[in-house]
């Protein structure tokens, strides 16, 4: 969730931590802290509220002058936002930041109480650094070492030790960390993006592996000090796909990115016309075979999967079950090894999504991952990769990374059908030319952008909203009423169209915006129903659906018109306006697009 970054070399290292700090920020936090060695001192400070806070802080109070330090952004769990809390956190001779979560520092704290040690912040990362202190007897290593043992749950850990000015130590367990590879410098980061203006080589740290991090060297071991040899990875990232490129906001820029970003996915997996998915060792075979499928994920990934898992349904006839990630580990799920498990995750680091894929293993099923980010630790342990090929998405509310996950649920039922022998050679290549087609209307779609901008005017006032659709329009009304809330902090519910005189219709007052998503052709006069119904008691009524679809005079306030597709892939467009739509909203509102109060982009704890 937080980002963590380290350098030690010839540069200002107060300059560089700074500036990869920045290159997290979408990573959301709400605090941020730097600890740098100044000669034989280490110099902290930290700061309440965004980086620039920091920066200023410094330029007025202290810049730490020296070439080797860590730095923190942080995302409160344990202790509310504040410059205490902030990381880095430590003793006289340590100083450490930390993502993740240690589960049982209470009883450490209690431990380290009673050995002498005071305590002034609220976090769990404190005890951590007091561990390491109360360890540390001249050897780093054995003091890191020995703390591992003591600890429980979730880490990436920059450490420094006072008595060693010119390097930093570096472990990790289900939190991500790289080690960045420069000449004559090094780094530690969170994530890829922090250091590509530096370096694009680096190190996956594995877990619970040591690293002993000097300017001109890099050291691994284990915890039995045994010594490792790693490869040293290559980053592909496009540094200006990690810029704005000319828009006001990621978001918009990560919008209009869609459509290369699902040509991109799509166009390998496709073989003479026909789906292909033999790069991850994924065979019509072993499609044919499986029992069951579970689709895992959290979020805007679970909402391609319930997407993947209405198509899946309907052309391949093979049962599907959808799974909150959160929900999955802690329900006994009836999994056997005859099941295929599919989990889907943008960052690759998803806490609940990896306990999923973790669960899914002990009961003997097969893994396949749809990620997004190459050598992350989902990647790393599932059986199969599907990778989606979207590039670095860097607004925290998801848009391209969701209609690259829906883009590969459609190959995957296309071949999965095939191989079920539910749909022919030639159904299968139609559906898959019309996959590739695809693109191309998401283009065409953007031109309703000016019209979003407008229906998000009417918005801005609004308390509370309802998204309503049927079927696969229920399922793209939950992802518009999630990217709404989450960037608008407007209350916003979606709900099955047809649940609506179940007890929802009671919220619905006079003047209160309903947003109905009709595309599903065979549905469209019951949810033209539905949002009569809601009319009728004092709704604005708003409507995503295909051109030219008529409605009686008076039924519908807003019209909000996309292409014209068969139903089936009519997700893939439909999302365009319910994106813009949040994101009008937002921007009218005045508020941080990119980076909504409260919210991680990688969430990397339960």
């Amino acid at each position: 969730m937080c980002g963590i970054v380290g350098y030690v070399g010839e540069r200002d290292c107060t300059e560089v931590l700074l500036d990869a700090l920045s290159k997290l920020e979408y990573r959301g936090y709400d605090s941020a802290g730097i600890a740098v060695f100044e000669k034989d001192r280490i110099m902290v400070e930290k700061s309440k509220g965004e980086l620039k806070n920091l920066r200023e802080k410094i330029n007025k109070e202290h810049k730490p002058d020296g070439h080797c330090g860590i730095g923190h952004t942080r995302w409160a769990t344990h202790g509310e936002p504040s410059d205490i809390n902030s990381h880095p956190h430590g003793s006289k001779r340590v100083s450490i930041v930390h993502n993740g979560i240690i589960e049982n520092y209470k009883d450490i704290k209690n431990f380290l109480i009673g050995k002498g040690y005071t305590f002034i912040s609220e976090t769990d990362t404190e005890t951590v650094a007091k561990l390491l202190d109360y360890y540390y007897e001249g050897d780093p290593v054995e003091a890191i070492i020995k703390t591992l043992n003591d600890i429980r749950g979730a880490y990436a850990l920059g450490i420094l030790f006072k008595d060693f000015p010119d390097r930093i130590f570096a472990v990790r367990k289900d939190s991500p960390l790289i080690i960045g590879v420069g000449e004559e410098e090094n780094f530690i980061a969170s994530d890829v993006p922090a250091i590509l203006k530096y370096t694009r080589k680096y190190y996956l740290l594995e877990e619970n592996e040591i690293a002993t991090i000097k300017s001109d060297r890099i050291e691994f071991c284990n915890i039995h000090r045994e010594p490792i040899t790693k490869e040293v990875q290559v980053s592909n990232l496009d540094m200006d796909a990690a810029e704005k490129g000319g828009y006001e906001h990621f978001m918009l820029k990560e919008i209009h990115e869609q459509p290369t970003a699902v040509k991109t996915t799509i166009s390998p997996r496709i073989n003479n016309g026909m789906p292909d998915l033999s790069e991850c060792g994924l065979t019509p075979e072993m499609l044919k075979n499986y029992r069951k499928f579970f689709i895992v994920a959290c979020g805007t990934a679970m909402h391609a999967g319930m997407v993947g898992k209405y198509v899946i349904e309907k052309l391949a006839r093979t049962e599907v079950t959808v799974d909150i990630a959160s929900e999955f580990r802690y329900r006994d799920p009836i999994v056997t090894s005859e099941d295929l498990v599919i989990v889907i995750s943008q960052s690759g680091e998803t806490a609940d999504t990896k306990a999923a894929l973790h669960l899914a293993h002990e009961k003997g099923a097969k893994v396949l991952a749809v990620v997004n980010v190459k050598g992350s630790s989902i990647a790393r342990e599932a059986d199969m990769v599907l990778y989606t090929h979207a590039g670095p998405e860097i607004s925290v509310a998801s848009t391209k990374a969701f209609s690259v996950q829906m883009a590969v649920m459609y190959l995957l039922a296309y071949e999965m059908a095939y191989a079920k022998g539910t749909i022919t050679e030639e159904e299968c290549r139609r559906l898959t030319a019309e996959l590739q087609k695809i693109p191309e209307m998401i283009e065409k779609t953007m031109e309703c952008e000016d019209r979003c901008k407008y229906v998000a005017s009417k918005l801005i006032t609004a308390t509370s909203l309802l998204y309503i659709g049927r079927g696969l329009d229920y399922t793209l009304s939950m992802e518009g009423s999630l990217k709404l809330k989450e960037i608008s902090y407007i209350h916003s519910e979606s709900y099955a169209a047809g649940e609506l005189k179940h007890g929802t219709i009671s919220l619905v007052t006079d003047g209160m915006p309903v947003i109905g998503v009709a595309t599903q052709s065979d549905l469209l006069e019951k949810t033209v129903s539905n949002i009569m119904e809601v009319k009728s008691r004092g709704a604005f009524t708003i409507t995503v659906c295909k051109e030219g679809t008529e409605f009686s005079e008076g039924v519908m306030d807003e019209v909000i018109e996309v292409p014209v597709l068969e139903d089936i892939l009519m997700p893939l467009i439909t999302v365009i306006p319910l994106q813009l739509v949040a994101y009008y909203t937002t921007v009218l509102k005045g508020l941080n697009v990119d980076k909504p109060r409260n919210l991680a982009k990688s969430v990397t704890v339960e």
